[in-house]
C-alpha cells in the first residue's frame, strides 16, 4: 500500500526521467540497488502495437540503476498516483514497489518504483542486440516512435552523467541508421 497522506518519492529510470507528467517539488539524481535498467518489456501500446511490439524499459533484478528521484508533495500524491497508475499499469507488466533509494549526497529514502513482473507475458528478458535494434527501429505506438523513446532516455542519462552501455550502443546504431 502506497501512503497518500505524506510526501512520496518516485524513482524514474526511463521516460519518467524526461517526461514525468506529475507535479513534484524536488528532484535528485538517485540510485537503486538490486535492480538494473533493461529493455525487457514488449510494448504493445505506448511504443508499439500487438502486431509490431516495441521495447520499453523495466527495472529488472540484479545490479544497480541510476536515475532521478522526484519528491511529490503530500497534497499532490493522490493525483500523481492516479496519473502514474494510468500510465504505468496499463497491462500490469510492472509492480508498484517501494524501494530504498539513495539520493545525491547519500541520503536514503523509500521511493515508488515500477519493477518488471518477470512472469508477465510482455516480459522478454535480455534479447540479442541485433534483435533489440530491429524491434526498436521499426516500432511506433500511441506515445510515438520507439527510437525516440531510446534516444530521449540516452540524452537524459548523458545529462545526468550516467552511461548505460547497452542503451548507448543502441542509440548510436539508431542514429547511424537514420543518417544513411
Amino acid at each position: 500500500m502506497i501512503p497518500t497522506d505524506v510526501d512520496l518519492w518516485v524513482f524514474a529510470y526511463g521516460s519518467l526521467m524526461w517526461r514525468p507528467g506529475f507535479t513534484f517539488v524536488e528532484q535528485s539524481p538517485a540510485t537503486v540497488d538490486g535492480y538494473h535498467r533493461a529493455l525487457c518489456i514488449a510494448s504493445h501500446r505506448h511504443r508499439g502495437t500487438p502486431e509490431r511490439p516495441g521495447l520499453v524499459l523495466g527495472l529488472d533484478e540484479g545490479g544497480s540503476c541510476q536515475g532521478i528521484a522526484f519528491r511529490v508533495d503530500a497534497a499532490h500524491v493522490p493525483d500523481a498516483l492516479a496519473y502514474l497508475r494510468e500510465r504505468e499499469l496499463v497491462t500490469h507488466v510492472y509492480r508498484e514497489t517501494l524501494l530504498p533509494t539513495r539520493l545525491d549526497g547519500d541520503r536514503t529514502v523509500q521511493a515508488l518504483a515500477y519493477v518488471v513482473d518477470q512472469e508477465h507475458p510482455q516480459y522478454v528478458g535480455l534479447l540479442p542486440p541485433e534483435e533489440t535494434l530491429a524491434r526498436v527501429r521499426c516500432s511506433v505506438g500511441a506515445a510515438g516512435p520507439n527510437p525516440d523513446y531510446v534516444l530521449n532516455t540516452v540524452r537524459e542519462l548523458e545529462r545526468l552523467g550516467v552511461t548505460d552501455p547497452t542503451l548507448a550502443w543502441l542509440a548510436s546504431a539508431l542514429t547511424l541508421s537514420t543518417d544513411e
